[in-house]
């Protein structure tokens, strides 16, 4: 059997980080975070990252290679990793990305969706700074409801963001406890490696 590259996907505050982490904490994953290649550029630009100057460099990155930017950017990094070990791999948005990877990896890629419904998603999100403080790496930024409600609107309308979710592998369902979302990734994980 070929190291497979797990893909996790969801709206914003579904819990696809926290997903992501419990697969990391396995130690049988190497971690590829889809965002960070624009977090990369924009240091490259500002000491100052801001989400007006990540959407300016995740926009300019689609403009010249289309709707399935990050995924190629991620490519290389991914084939590196996938000859050691599994890869867990954050953050699949668009409809154009899921197409390129499938291309890519057929059998071997495998997708989760993180689904968490509106009200407990911007619940979450507008708790964020309390829950993680200042987060450098970007990862858990806070949202008002209304920036959230804005967000998943624009993701859905303009990255197509709904597809991977709709053609996920497997699904798990987010709206309860941290105790009762590990349960749920163990079992996942039972699904595509041992069973």
């Amino acid at each position: 059997m070929s190291n497979k590259l797990i893909c996790i996907c969801g709206m914003c505050g579904a819990g696809k980080s926290e997903v992501s982490d419990y697969f990391k904490g396995l130690g049988a994953f190497a971690y590829v975070r889809f965002g960070q290649v624009v977090l990369d550029e924009v240091k490259k630009i500002s000491q100052k990252p801001s989400e007006a100057l990540e959407r300016e460099v995740r926009e300019r990155f689609r403009s010249e290679m289309g709707m399935a930017a990050i995924a190629i950017k991620n490519i290389p990094k991914i084939l590196k990793e996938l000859k050691h070990k599994n890869v867990i791999a954050d953050g699949l948005y668009s409809w154009e990305e899921y197409l390129v990877l499938k291309e890519r990896f057929r059998d071997d890629l495998v997708v989760i969706a993180v689904y968490a419904p509106p009200s407990i998603r911007y619940a979450r999100l507008t708790g964020r700074a309390n829950r993680h403080g200042t987060d450098e790496s970007l990862r858990f930024r806070s949202f008002s409801t209304e920036q959230a409600e804005a967000r998943d609107k624009a993701e859905i309308e303009n990255l197509h963001k709904a597809g991977p979710i709709a053609m996920a592998d497997y699904l798990i369902k987010n709206d309860a406890t941290v105790d009762e979302l590990k349960q749920n990734c163990r079992e996942v994980y039972t699904k595509i490696f041992v069973d």
